[in-house]
């Protein structure tokens, strides 16, 4: 079947993806509409800053670059920085420290010197709070820090992780959950946008109403202390093209996630969350969900029942599943 005829289908005859299309291009509005209101975007400025961050790491290094989205950084940077609850943002105090270091290794040029003005004509009173070895530009590792933990313990460590379905009855302490969440915060994600975001919800009443809508939960519902909902923010991105980047990067932070569970004496199932209309409409309306943020992921989470099984669950083979050149 041709690509013509694939369209055909998915427009006329079946409505499928037909939420898809609509919250990716509800995410451009929403990316667009918050520059054009705010004059800056928040995941823009990420976007641009681990560009020039990749500029700063190259071998060797140009002394001009960046020079097509310079002046935008700039911009988005002088707009946000200054708004009081942004100002203390982490990624804001990093993108300073980029842009500080741009500026002093690049060379004169028309469009850097205009930008290099703009930016110290600045007040750095807000962002100057890092310096010498613990400042946010690109370094070389230091193997003297590197964890010693052999591959036969972390191997050891994903062998043990397995989906658990039954908990005990003992509420889970925010405070695991947040450092979990600090080993899934350190995930690859591109341009590290990190579109996506944690929905913890342990409150008896909206956790019976969450824990009503996953597929696959019969039998064990009853028994989850808490769900967490992983949920993508398509107004990351100004391009269809990114779309996918909501499941791939959340789903990184998701594995570091649960294995940093384990470690904490918690234990974890992700639950599979598919597309279909009613429950994406029911999942909308549970959490308040804006029409461009997508369910991505629902995960049960809570203290192992030493009493409960686990399914063996074996892997393929890794012939299987590699193959080399």
């Amino acid at each position: 079947m041709n690509k013509f005829l694939s369209s055909f289908y998915y427009f006329f005859i079946s409505g499928k993806f037909r939420r898809e299309h609509h919250s990716v291009l509800a995410g451009r509005a929403q990316h667009f509409r918050e520059l054009k209101e705010e004059k800056a975007h928040f995941y823009t400025l990420v976007r641009n800053t681990h560009r020039i961050e990749k500029g700063l790491l190259m071998k060797p290094r140009r002394d001009v670059f960046a020079l097509d989205f310079i002046e935008e950084t700039v911009s988005h940077f002088l707009v946000l920085g200054i708004i009081p609850h942004l100002s203390s943002e982490p990624q804001i105090q990093w993108s300073y420290e980029v842009l500080k270091e741009y500026f002093e290794v690049t060379s004169n040029h028309p469009v850097i010197e205009e930008q290099r003005k703009r930016f110290l004509s600045a007040s750095t009173t807000l962002w100057d709070k890092t310096s010498g070895p613990d400042n946010l530009i690109p370094y070389q590792r230091d193997e003297k820090k590197k964890p010693d933990i052999p591959f036969e313990d972390f191997l050891a460590l994903t062998q043990y992780r397995r989906s658990v379905r039954w908990f005990l009855n003992k509420p889970v302490p925010h405070n695991l959950i947040d450092k979990a969440l600090m080993a899934a915060r350190q995930s690859p994600s591109a341009c590290n946008r990190q579109p996506f975001e944690y929905r913890i919800i342990d409150e008896p009443e909206l956790l019976s109403k969450v824990t009503d809508l996953p597929m696959g939960i019969k039998g064990y519902q009853h028994n989850i202390p808490m769900m967490i909902v992983v949920v993508g923010n398509l107004d990351a991105y100004f391009n269809e093209r990114d779309r996918h980047l909501v499941y791939i990067d959340a789903s990184l932070a998701n594995m570091a996630f649960m294995l940093a569970l384990e470690t904490l004496g918690l234990s974890s199932c992700p639950i599979n969350w598919p597309d279909i209309e009613n429950l994406e409409k029911g999942m909308e309306k549970v959490l308040n969900l804006k029409k461009f943020q997508r369910p991505i992921m629902c995960m049960a989470v809570g203290y192992p029942d030493p009493k409960g099984k686990v399914a063996y669950s074996e892997k393929r083979a890794i012939k299987k599943l590699r193959q080399y050149n």
